[in-house]
């Protein structure tokens, strides 16, 4: 795998806008080879020198951290948004170093120690609530990540770990592949009747991206897939009750079968978890989990689901049972509910979903998203004012500031078309301008993990 220098590895910046433009799958493996050569160096020097005080330990960690998050973050980024062979290939080499690095720093006995005097020196109670919290979080991710085993036990916890990243990707790769193989072509009137005409746009708009290129709206062919803004619309409103069976067969049993199948991947993971939280002292992995949670342990969370059923279960089924009277039929399945609820809406209320859309443009649902997030954050979000280093045309460009001044901005993107291959995107737009706000609401120093 060749690639340009080191020097102009856009991979290897490590601060301000990744240059998507300039990013190429070939540039991964040796970005993160040289990365993590360098952060070994650092962290053997940190280990060396380290001071038990917040200048001297949890900064120049975070630096650390930083530097580590912000190469990967931007692989990872790119592994959901443009996932191709050649990235994946590049990533999956890498993932394993990578690993053994995030557990030789977590499991740091000189970094834990230095913690641990920190924690109980006289420095502490000048620290503030959000320093305290961090240093305390590092004490329990350490311990969590293994920091306390030694010998084969360790040993067996690091296998586990690089075992269980590498499932993970083989997991998210199966479903995206999956979800991908599928397409319904559709091409007889018959076939798209009910199809309101935002979705007839988007399946032509679909199969023009795979080929037919007369396709249209109004004569088709017409492709529908898997992807959230294909299927869930054609349940709601597809009048062939056939294919909204087969559509939604196939979107519950993605990756269930021949190559892409990930039923051993699940037992597996399941396995390896349980074992890893038995080395750590834990009876479950869902014990390992909560500790990390607010809530006290796994009785406390079933008791919450359990409250949670027993005040919605009797509401659905009366819900349900009136769904099956207006649709006059006892035979209810899974692939009807949404058609036969939005028939019931419009004869309920006299409009349907699909008469909403000229109400909510996309400027008018980002002014409300932002507006909210004034509100609740105190924080402004605008267009950028300069152009920023983008992975598609498609996706904008925001910067996030405290109140009106802009000194001193955060930034996110939003995508803002779906595209039905990389449509994982879209998931990310309101999430990511959300923690983008809060974080710098907060505007507390942090020290992350790589998890």
């Amino acid at each position: 795998m060749t690639s340009a220098p080191a020097t102009q590895n856009p991979l290897l910046i490590g601060d301000g806008l990744p240059l998507f433009a300039d990013i190429q799958p070939a540039q991964v493996e040796p970005a993160v080879t040289q990365l993590l050569e360098d952060l070994e160096a650092e962290l053997t020097h940190l280990e060396a020198s380290v001071e038990p005080t917040w200048a001297g330990l949890v900064e120049p960690l975070t630096e650390l951290h930083e530097r580590l998050r912000w190469t990967w973050g931007v692989i990872g980024h790119l592994m959901g948004v443009k996932n191709s062979s050649e990235l994946r290939a590049a990533y999956e080499t890498v993932q394993p170093p990578l690993v053994k690095f995030s557990s030789r720093l977590s499991q740091s006995q000189a970094l834990y120690q230095a913690f641990k005097t920190l924690r109980e020196s006289e420095a502490w109670v000048a620290l503030d609530a959000a320093q305290q919290r961090i240093v305390e979080a590092e004490l329990r991710d350490a311990a969590l990540a293994g920091v306390g085993l030694t010998g084969t036990a360790r040993d067996r916890f690091n296998a586990i770990q690089l075992e269980l990243a590498d499932l993970a990707t083989q997991f998210s790769n199966h479903v995206l592949d999956a979800t991908k193989a599928f397409e319904l072509k559709l091409t007889q009137p018959d076939e798209i009747e009910g199809l309101p005409e935002s979705l007839l746009s988007l399946a032509a708009q679909t199969a023009r991206d795979r080929g037919h290129d007369a396709a249209t709206p109004e004569q088709g062919p017409w492709i529908i897939t898997l992807d959230s803004p294909s299927y869930g619309p054609f349940l709601q409103y597809s009048r062939r009750r056939d294919l909204r069976e087969k559509v939604y067969r196939t979107f519950i049993s993605r990756a269930a079968s021949g190559n892409l199948d990930n039923r051993d991947i699940i037992r597996r993971i399941l396995t390896l978890r349980r074992e890893q939280a038995e080395l750590l002292g834990y009876s479950s992995y869902g014990e390992l989990s909560l500790a990390r949670k607010m809530a006290p342990d796994v009785a406390a969370v079933e008791q919450l689901l359990e409250e949670l059923r027993q005040a919605s279960y009797p509401a659905a089924e009366r819900e349900f049972a009136a769904l099956k009277e207006f649709a006059q039929t006892d035979d209810l399945q899974h692939w009807d509910v949404s058609f036969w609820a939005e028939r019931q809406r419009e004869a309920k209320f006299a409009f349907n979903a699909e008469e909403l859309r000229p109400y909510f443009p996309l400027p008018r649902v980002l002014d409300g998203l932002f507006g909210l997030i004034h509100r609740l954050f105190g924080v402004t979000v605008k267009p950028a004012t300069e152009p920023a280093p983008v992975w598609h045309p498609d996706v904008q460009f925001f910067q996030i500031v405290d109140g009106q001044d802009a000194r001193s901005p955060t930034s996110t993107s939003t995508p803002t078309a779906v595209r039905p291959r990389s449509a994982a995107a879209l998931g990310w737009t309101t999430a990511s301008v959300v923690l983008a706000a809060r974080s710098m609401a907060r505007r507390a120093p942090a020290c992350r993990s790589l998890t």
